[in-house]
């Protein structure tokens, strides 16, 4: 008999040659559910794709209710659709007044391609800066803002112009000139093992692209929609930026992302030429409603305010284990820093097989990462580190 996991292998792209192969027949919460029955608790939640578990009820009813009123029409910004421009009052009611309009996308690597093209076109500039150990997509132009030439050397020539700079580095902040279009940043780097920035860096880097005259693009992709304790990371560091960057968690599990910016900067992609950038997909009605329901559940619900507690619960429970070197979090995005990339493997295996999924870094091996679904209980994270301190006792 011809298995889903045959077909998996055989016809579906592969991005690895150890994927989890984890079959998943239902999701809820924060479980996943296999054919046989067998619940894993999903301790990564898509790599932060799902702040309120999978198959929220108010998500499904949102997009129960668009799919019968109608799906896709048209290409993005040619219709008023009510379902796009609901969500765009939304998002920019909880920005600062100078973040007033968004271009809604895909996906978060899109949302990055948009930004480049529009600090570029803003700016008249070319050259754009991104930080060492930065992700912020695996189009080819947002490759080409990674420093790592593991994952960029196979796909050479990338785009001119991009320089790197280390985060929390002050020294470094020099290399912002004039000639700098842009500087694009996670506000907190996720694929490095979670780096938190220096509040007094962050605000440097702030004040440095104003005085040269460069775009700040915060990259809010994984870090944004409440998993860091704040609705948007920024607002834990007293900045703002010229363009947001958005996604993951923004549709509750459907693809949608955007990067926002001012009504005056974003205009400039209207002309000269017509349609600067474009999408067919983008802003796609029945995603654009289900991003609704999740910011407005996430508003309403005040789960924000429960993060922080949630996270010094996972350390509290995990902390004191042999195996873990450090453990840094931000809110929950969490790294358990156990210093061997086998270890992390072998740990990760443990857990799936006891019931978990965790997860690594793409920057940083030797630490297993930890991203639940906000909505994780008290309860369930107390399951959940008891898995996890069993599979770390394997390697301790």
């Amino acid at each position: 008999m011809i298995t889903q996991r045959h077909l998996f292998l055989k016809h579906l792209a592969q991005t690895s040659d150890a994927p989890l192969k984890l079959e998943v027949a239902k999701a809820h919460g924060v479980w996943l559910t296999g054919p046989d029955g067998q619940r894993t608790m999903d301790l990564i939640s898509g790599v932060g794709m799902s702040p309120l578990g999978h198959t929220h009820q108010a998500v499904v009813e949102a997009v129960k209710d668009q799919v019968e009123r109608y799906m896709h029409v048209m290409v993005y910004g040619e219709y008023i659709l009510s379902p796009q421009v609901e969500l765009a009052r939304l998002i920019t009611s909880h920005l600062p007044a100078e973040l007033d309009t968004i271009y809604l996308v895909n996906s978060g690597t899109e949302a990055t391609e948009g930004a480049m093209k529009l600090a570029k076109r803003w700016t008249g500039r070319s050259e754009i800066i991104s930080a060492s150990s930065a992700y912020h997509g695996s189009t080819q132009g947002a490759m080409s803002l990674m420093s790592n030439p593991y994952y960029t050397d196979a796909y050479r020539p990338l785009l001119p112009g991009i320089r790197h700079i280390n985060y929390n580095m002050h020294d470094e902040l020099e290399r912002i000139t004039s000639q700098t279009a842009a500087v694009v940043i996670e506000t907190v780097q996720a694929e490095s093992g979670i780096t938190l920035p220096d509040p007094g860096w962050i605000k440097a880097l702030r004040d440095r692209c104003t005085e040269v005259g460069a775009l700040l693009v915060l990259d809010e992709i994984q870090c944004g929609y409440g998993r860091t304790g704040h609705l948007w990371a920024f607002e834990g560091y007293g900045i703002q930026p010229d363009i947001l960057l958005i996604g993951k968690g923004m549709g509750g599990g459907m693809p949608i992302a955007g990067f926002i910016a001012s009504h005056e900067r974003m205009k400039v992609l209207s002309h000269s030429p017509v349609l600067g950038h474009i999408t067919t997909f983008g802003g796609h009605p029945v995603s654009s409603a289900a991003a609704f329901a999740t910011l407005q559940t996430l508003l309403d619900s005040k789960l924000i305010d429960t993060v922080q507690s949630k996270s010094a619960l996972f350390e509290t429970l995990l902390v004191d284990h042999p195996a873990i070197r450090e453990i840094r979090r931000a809110g929950l995005m969490m790294a358990l820093d156990l210093g061997d990339a086998a270890k992390v493997q072998e740990v990760i295996q443990h857990a799936l097989k006891g019931g978990v999924v965790v997860d690594w870094f793409l920057f940083n091996t030797e630490s297993i990462r930890i991203s639940p679904p906000l909505i994780i209980s008290l309860e369930e994270i107390e399951w959940g580190c008891a898995v996890l301190r069993k599979a770390l006792d394997t390697v301790a």
